[in-house]
């Protein structure tokens, strides 16, 4: 434990930082599942309204910090592809 009152300040908000982001990467991971499940059920158009939302929540994740843009582009590369794929 730190004996510096800012170190403590600091411990608190990364504590906090932290419990905000394992929250929103789990969401992120819900919503690229389910854009997967529905396309594992042939279900194309919500598999397309699923993406939709996966989209917004991945650019939001970045805006944050939370992901890496790279990250962010070869996921929603990957699920563009799958419904590509399963749409032909």
């Amino acid at each position: 434990m730190a004996n510096i009152k800012q170190q403590k300040k600091r411990i608190k908000t990364n504590e906090k930082a932290r419990i905000r982001n394992v929250s929103y990467k789990s969401k992120l991971r819900t919503a690229m599942k389910a854009v997967r499940v529905a396309v594992e059920k042939n279900d194309i158009e919500t598999a397309k309204a699923k993406l939709t939302n996966a989209f917004s929540i991945i650019d939001r994740a970045v805006s944050k910090g939370i992901v890496h843009k790279a990250t962010a582009a070869r996921e929603k590369s990957n699920l563009q592809r799958l419904i590509n794929k399963a749409a032909k």
